[in-house]
């Protein structure tokens, strides 16, 4: 499905409830298949989190998680933890080119029983489910926070914890966190001092409703919309002002580029600031890395420059972004370009209209570019990619008075 996307208005006023965190409903999916006591509330309604249910409440013997990462690593770690259970785990053609040794390699350490079964390094993987009874696990900290959180989960149902070190530079650190507050919810005891983090083990758990705060990652392309727009003021539920997430950082990136946040109980209000200075912005984005490409394109739009640092997890995301997005915003005429962990877009004035946006089946490249349509027409590919982690967001740019046209071919 191909999107051509038209404002019809640069005055943006609406109302938007925005799905449940995927990072927190997958987290707490798994701890519910640990703890089945424990209830959930708001959980996304994304493929990653549909995926993730189906895997851990079926039998299948061959287990596929399609495109969904998070899925991948926090599986992987489950199963090895599941004793008797065997399964292959596999994804789609881009989930094997994904690296997991890193995840695996740590597993193994515990005492898990993981093979490859084509490249090493690589999905599809063999797990025979063992009982754990290491302990103590070293993992490079640098590559994903993912494989540090999958081990953090299933931490509390190993007879002795974990006692995991951490090498190196710690990547996505609000992502760690935010297992660990989910844990401390639970009673579950944790420690994080250093590169050390503990995890005590638990046998159960009181029974306890856990609500999912709204995705953050998902309003950033609202506040993206405020930023590009003449005038605007969304309001998007259900979100807390002390936040799990670490994208809540958009509330002060997006202050720089004139977008002011105000909390009212569980909902936020996103206003554009009227007579705003705009300048090239400079943003460090290592425990940030999911909304890289939202304020790219929105500097694009506001024809400011930026140097976003901290991005070395975004090559091994659904796709290449970082390669993605220099090539997706030369068409559009930016002068961009890219290395392993950062990226620098020079200011222009000047944007291609008409330009067809490749999504590379990354749900983010096709949200991230939406909002520039209020600067010129724009086309989005493979549209319906944003089932990924947000079903709804075509019908909710309508809501914004966007026009969305079905294009064929």
């Amino acid at each position: 499905m191909n999107l051509l996307l038209q404002a019809t208005n640069a005055r943006l006023n609406a109302q938007i409830a925005v799905t449940g965190s995927k990072s927190e409903t997958n987290r707490l999916l798994l701890l519910q298949a640990l703890f089945p006591n424990i209830s959930l509330a708001n959980t996304s309604n994304s493929d990653d989190s549909e995926v993730m249910q189906m895997a851990l409440s079926g039998n299948e013997e061959v287990v596929d998680i399609h495109h969904a990462g998070t899925a991948m690593r926090f599986l992987t770690a489950y199963f090895a933890v599941k004793e008797g259970r065997e399964v292959v785990l596999t994804g789609s053609s881009r989930m094997q080119e994904r690296p997991v040794k890193i995840l695996v390699e740590a597993l193994r350490q515990l005492g898990a029983e993981i093979s490859f079964l084509k490249e090493e390094g690589y999905p599809p993987i063999k797990i025979k489910g063992q009982k754990i009874t290491n302990a103590k696990v070293t993992m490079a900290a640098n590559v994903s926070s993912q494989y540090i959180s999958a081990l953090l989960l299933v931490a509390p149902k190993l007879e002795n914890g974990i006692e995991l070190t951490l090498e190196g530079e710690i990547t996505s650190i609000p992502y760690i966190q935010m297992t660990l507050a989910l844990l401390n919810d639970l009673d579950i005891q944790t420690s994080f001092e250093g590169n050390v983090i503990t995890v005590f083990p638990k046998k159960e758990v009181a029974p306890k409703v856990m609500t999912v705060e709204s995705d953050w990652s998902s309003a950033s392309y609202f506040f993206s919309l405020a930023a590009l727009s003449d005038e605007a003021t969304i309001a998007l539920s259900s979100y807390k002002q002390s936040s799990l997430q670490g994208d809540s950082a958009l509330v002060a990136i997006y202050k720089e580029m004139g977008v002011e946040t105000q909390f009212n109980g569980d909902s936020i209000t996103l206003t554009k600031t009227k007579k705003f200075k705009y300048k090239n912005v400079t943003f460090d984005l290592n425990h940030t890395p999911d909304i890289a490409q939202t304020i790219v394109v929105t500097c694009l739009g506001l024809g400011i420059g930026c140097h976003l640092t901290g991005l070395h997890t975004l090559k091994i995301k659904e796709t290449d972004r970082l390669e993605a997005l220099r090539i997706e915003l030369t068409k559009l005429g930016a002068n961009i370009s890219v290395t392993n962990d950062s990226l620098t877009l020079v200011a222009t004035s000047e944007i291609n209209s008409n330009i067809k946006i490749g999504t590379y089946n990354d749900h983010r490249m096709a949200m991230a570019f939406a909002p520039l349509a209020l600067k010129v027409p724009i086309i989005i590919e493979n549209a319906d990619v944003v089932s990924k982690s947000y079903p709804d967001f075509w019908d909710d740019m309508e809501k914004l008075g966007y026009k969305v046209s079905d294009l064929v071919g």
